[in-house]
């Protein structure tokens, strides 16, 4: 295992241990919102201090881009290794005691995805990936599927859930994917979701309205299951625009032919 992602293992269970131990009483923990159906409770922010501290005792001048504390950089100033954390990626899943929440943390090294773990504390499943070394789920191997037709794939999405000015646009998407697949999933943790592309066990995804702590871990190891990633029309840039698609290379492609033409100009 490559050091920094053997680092980024151990925060990632750090961070699930507090998470753990905060479901066992879900009821009495603080919850915030943020904005609309938007929460953060003392769980997330504890969680992610956990992951910065073991990051930042390893490696000082590396920055930080984490979802409830934001940027920083290191003491050194401008750095070549960025961090994307999001401690506790499905928060509102977790505050009601549904069982679909991870830890997602992701390294760019000079703008590219470079290390990428994906921690499901619930299940103890825990995805990482290195650039150019593959994928894996409990150190076990993984690869995207291999279904090739759009009719019998099984599609993962999220829901416009903070800025609701796209739903229009995404339920014209959501209509014309239910009636061309097998099926569409919502379990409300894209991370996860991705992760579950990688893994075979999504045929593809798509969501808009994401940060890039939603996505950085989560499209590294789907790259590096033998899938694609992109935005709507299949092109780079989905870190910065919020909307991604990923799957396996057969169902991306066929994804990109429908959801590129509906997508609002």
């Amino acid at each position: 295992m490559h050091p920094m992602l053997g680092i980024a293992v151990r925060a990632a269970r750090r961070a699930g241990a507090i998470i753990n131990r905060a479901a066992r009483d879900v009821d009495l923990l603080s919850v915030t919102r943020k904005r609309h159906n938007d929460f953060v409770t003392e769980v997330d922010r504890a969680a992610e201090q956990a992951v910065i501290e073991i990051l930042h005792r390893a490696y000082p001048d590396h920055a930080i881009l984490a979802e409830e504390s934001g940027a920083k950089a290191g003491p050194a100033g401008e750095s070549e290794y960025t961090w994307i954390i999001d401690p506790l990626d499905g928060t509102t899943n977790f505050i009601h005691g549904f069982p679909q929440y991870a830890v997602s943390i992701g390294l760019q090294h000079k703008g590219v995805l470079a290390q990428g773990v994906i921690y499901d504390p619930t299940k103890n499943e825990l995805f990482t990936a290195t650039r150019g070394r593959g994928a894996y789920l409990n150190e076990r191997r993984i690869r995207v599927s291999k279904r090739a037709q759009l009719n019998e794939a099984l599609i993962g999405t999220g829901f416009p859930f903070r800025d609701l000015e796209g739903l229009t646009e995404y339920l014209a998407m959501f209509r014309e994917l239910t009636l061309r697949t097998a099926g569409i999933r919502r379990a409300g943790a894209a991370a996860l979701d991705i992760a579950y592309v990688a893994a075979g066990r999504l045929d593809g995804f798509w969501e808009m309205g994401l940060s890039p702590w939603d996505m950085a871990a989560g499209a590294l190891l789907v790259q590096e299951a033998g899938g694609l990633v992109g935005n709507f029309e299949g092109e780079a840039g989905y870190l910065a625009s919020g909307r991604i698609l990923c799957g396996n290379p057969k169902i991306f492609a066929q994804l990109v032919q429908i959801l590129g033409p509906l997508e609002a100009k």
